[in-house]
């Protein structure tokens, strides 16, 4: 069983996936403003919501923000289920990302650039913690995540769907803008300390780069998967 501790996550699935939340746990203490609107929306669909005392609440849940959820875990979905979302699907390929915390915040961008879904390999790979849905803030309910065995061969699929992969790396043939991103289309992204694997770069059809100007080697793999997200954004509404 999985929790929720923070209101904007809470209330997303209380919204979105109301069959996920158990019970809410809310403290009895006057707090934060929009805790009324969790307790609301919880009775609105049913959901039991426990009052306790903020100590109680602070011991079993720190770092709460007057609630808490008891959550079913959220279900991987397929790659068909993320092809069926758009005509001309954006799809975030993910290799080998462990920090859940960058995991957290690619879901957050992904959903904002309105992404049609993030695919995982099913070892070394951060998965759906408690830690991804709160840096997510609640964008994980709304943005499907498939986890597959080999990420290589996803990749090769996705390809005979007519995607073109665009691998992000510092190494890249060029900047992260040199290509058209208005068709179908999957932004791969490396691990925090290696990178692309081999096989995976090689898998792509093309490897960009985000050029920096300061003295650091690399972007965060999360702050690059915003620049090249937002860039299909930037193109898709341009064209339109």
């Amino acid at each position: 069983m999985d929790r929720i501790i923070r209101i904007n996550p809470l209330l997303e699935a209380l919204r979105s996936a109301p069959e996920r939340v158990l019970k809410v746990f809310v403290q009895q203490e006057r707090g934060h403003a929009r805790i009324g609107e969790v307790v609301r929306e919880a009775k609105a669909r049913h959901v039991p919501v426990v009052f306790v005392p903020v100590r109680r609440l602070g011991q079993v849940a720190p770092g709460h923000q007057g609630v808490m959820a008891e959550v079913a875990p959220k279900k991987y979905a397929s790659l068909e289920d993320i092809l069926a979302r758009s005509a001309k699907p954006v799809v975030v390929l993910l290799d080998e990302v462990e920090d859940p915390q960058n995991l957290g915040a690619i879901v957050r961008s992904a959903e904002g650039a309105g992404a049609d879904g993030i695919v995982l390999p099913e070892r070394r790979s951060a998965g759906l913690t408690e830690t991804v849905e709160t840096v997510s803030a609640g964008a994980l309910e709304h943005l499907p995540v498939a986890r597959v065995p080999n990420l290589v061969r996803a990749m090769g699929e996705l390809k005979e769907k007519g995607l073109w992969l665009v691998g992000a790396e510092s190494s890249g043939e060029g900047p992260w803008y040199d290509f058209d991103y208005t068709g179908p289309v999957g932004i791969v992204l490396g691990s925090e300390g290696k990178g692309l694997r081999p096989l995976v770069r090689k898998t792509c059809d093309k490897v960009l780069a985000v050029p920096l100007a300061g003295k650091v080697g690399s972007l965060n793999v999360a702050a690059a998967a915003a620049v090249f997200l937002f860039e299909v954004v930037r193109q898709r509404r341009a064209k339109r």
